[in-house]
């Protein structure tokens, strides 16, 4: 199959699924029940604009339950996305390294997060970030994701002194060089730090291929008094805003993404998309948005919250594809959703996201990732393609001569500019090992 970005096969094209007759599901702004044919027509609507607004969004997103609703959804976005991104699921080969699990941060949800006195806490060494670098190089991996806490050293003593102990002045100052080693030991690094500063990101940048800061909610509700945010200043929407702003500014490739189902609303939900595509709009550098179901842990507050039934996932990824339009790239987290990949296909992701044959989602430890050939497997039944992608995008990877990405350039320090050859194909995927050792290449 042909480049994510060409034209789909007509066998690609979805047929809506509402049927004339059907019984209102909702009340549009002007007070008549929606019907079918408002559903229809705003669908089509969303296809035609490339986009899906808000308001619509929360209106359909209250009734994803609704198999006839869904369905349309469903329908819609599988044909958003074959119109943006052709046949190619792309999938991320790539090491997790949890940088450090302090944080400052107490969310409601996390088990990532630990005390300082905590046996499970840790920070990592140079050294034993390059042992996880070189693991990952023997096994074909791209991506080395620096995953880790907000700003511990504002909350924990013993945690300033250790970084004073090792010659560093603050947590930004560990993660650059961390990003340095991976990056000199021949993987490309992706970060995900909790906020940054401009300055912080600035820095970080001569040894990022991207970064990324899930949006996971605008919500201010949620950081009020029993709500999951109330302890974790850096979920205030308006500081996790002006990151995503200010990585545009930067000209950084971004990641973001929607947490679904910590008590948040329909509305919410919607409105949180909104606002990423807005600043998608704005700045041009959000080069994927991550849909992402909450699971309930043991040990958290919330370990008794039921989660989105699989059927209320896959209609918001449906949804998330129509707000972001066709040209993004959405992704679904495969061990968050294993029991619906094909679903998840259909609802219009054209990404499964980092998968490692090396480490732990220690994220979500208790979901290991589906294996590469199982993804091929699902991926290749519903008609496409899975190709393997570094922490950027093939149309995201600057190469000479091509009219589509060569103004790409802009996005990258130099030295990381000069490295990507070494890493990409001339379609910008991810060159695979001639012998790759443990699971087979994607």
């Amino acid at each position: 199959m042909g480049h994510p970005g060409a034209p789909p096969p007509a066998c690609y094209r979805a047929r809506l699924r509402i049927r004339a007759g059907r019984a209102p599901v909702s009340a549009p702004s002007d007070g008549r029940p929606l019907g079918a044919d408002d559903i229809r027509s705003i669908l089509d609507d969303a296809l035609s604009a490339g986009r899906l607004e808000a308001s619509e969004a929360g209106r359909l997103g209250a009734r994803v339950a609704d198999p006839v609703v869904r369905g349309a959804l469903v329908d819609a976005a599988w044909e958003s996305a074959r119109q943006g991104r052709g046949g190619v699921v792309t999938v991320s080969r790539y090491v997790f390294i949890p940088l450090t699990n302090l944080c400052r941060n107490r969310c409601s949800y996390c088990t990532f997060a630990k005390l300082p006195e905590s046996p499970e806490a840790h920070t990592y060494s140079l050294d034993e970030v390059a042992e996880v670098v070189r693991g990952g190089v023997l096994t074909g991996c791209t991506e080395a994701l620096m995953c880790l806490g907000d700003k511990p050293e504002v909350a924990y003593r013993s945690y300033r002194d250790q970084l004073a102990s090792d010659g560093y002045s603050s947590t930004t100052d560990l993660l650059v060089e961390a990003c340095r080693v991976a990056f000199e030991g021949g993987m490309l690094p992706h970060t995900n730090a909790g906020i940054l500063t401009a300055e912080e990101m600035e820095r970080l940048r001569p040894f990022n291929a991207s970064m990324g800061l899930m949006m996971e909610t605008t919500s201010q509700r949620l950081r009020g008094k029993g709500m999951p945010h109330q302890y974790a200043p850096d979920k205030e929407p308006a500081r996790r805003i002006r990151m995503h702003e200010e990585a545009g500014e930067l000209k950084i490739p971004f990641t973001s993404g929607l947490l679904l189902g910590i008590g948040e609303n329909d509305q919410e939900r919607a409105d949180t998309l909104a606002e990423i595509r807005r600043i998608a709009d704005a700045y041009g550098h959000i080069q994927e948005v991550i849909v992402q179901p909450f699971h309930p842990k043991p040990g958290t507050r919330m370990r008794h919250v039921s989660p989105l039934s699989d059927e209320e996932v896959v209609g918001w990824t449906a949804i998330a594809r129509l707000v972001m339009g066709p040209q993004a790239n959405v992704q679904a987290p495969p061990n968050l959703g294993e029991s619906v990949l094909p679903e998840l296909l259909r609802a219009g992701i054209n990404d499964w996201g980092g998968v490692s044959p090396v480490t732990l989602d220690y994220i979500n430890p208790e979901a290991p990732w589906p294996t590469l050939p199982l993804l091929r497997e699902v991926t290749t039944a519903a008609g496409l393609e899975l190709r393997d992608r570094g922490p950027i995008y093939p149309d995201w990877v600057p190469r000479e001569g091509d009219g589509v990405t060569t103004d790409r350039n802009e996005f990258y320090d130099p030295r990381m500019r000069e490295a990507m050859p070494r890493f990409f194909d001339a379609d910008g995927f991810a060159k695979r090992p001639d012998t790759p050792s443990g699971e087979e290449a994607a």
